[in-house]
């Protein structure tokens, strides 16, 4: 089945931690040979250890699937900056936004996968997500802080920590400061008492 070991091909090699857009960070932990339909394709085998997951990408797909090299530093920077930015929410119906949300996250693109950390965290002071903004939101944490803890070559739990510590950074999230609403509110009881 497997004639003759490669360790490396097209920039890639045997060791390397990638990115492929469906799955988020993988290990490239062998190139093989296989005949198939009598034809001889070589192949990346990619392991997803957390997902308990092995692909098998033919060498020549590569370009096409999307799969990349790990950001550099400079962009993961870039990311985390991303997330203390203003949340921007389409007027859209929902069904719509979860579909560009997800295929941002499954773009493979750091930035876009940041914007949608951005767009759907809520802090402790705004109203509960719906469960499919926080799947979606929990999705896109994941991928993010996969990438930037082997990046930064810390734990997930602490690439985690990083984004939160980010997010917390941007403009404040949530409704107005107590005082303010309850003086409207207040005004409001009056007028109808």
């Amino acid at each position: 089945m497997a004639a003759k070991k490669a360790t490396q091909r097209q920039g890639f090699k045997t060791g390397e931690f990638i990115v492929y857009p469906a799955h988020g960070v993988g290990q490239i932990t062998e190139i093989e040979q296989q005949e198939v339909a009598g034809f001889e394709l070589e192949l990346f085998v990619i392991e997803f250890a957390k997902d308990k997951m092995t692909l098998r990408v033919p060498v020549p797909k590569i370009e096409s699937v999307g799969m990349r090299k790990l950001a550099e530093p400079k962009l993961v920077d870039k990311s985390l900056m991303t997330v203390q930015g203003r949340a921007r929410i389409k007027r859209t119906m929902w069904s719509r936004r979860a579909q560009e949300y997800d295929a941002k996250i499954n773009s493979g693109d750091l930035i876009q996968i940041a914007e949608v950390v951005r767009d759907l965290f809520r802090s402790d002071t705004q109203p509960e997500q719906s469960y499919s903004e926080r799947q979606l939101y929990e999705a896109a944490l994941e991928r993010m802080a996969r990438e930037i803890s082997v990046v930064k070559k810390i734990s997930e739990t602490e690439a985690v920590q990083l984004i939160e510590a980010n997010l917390a950074k941007g403009p404040r999230r949530g409704p107005k400061p107590e005082g303010e609403e309850e003086d409207g509110a207040d005004d409001k009881k009056e007028a109808a008492a």
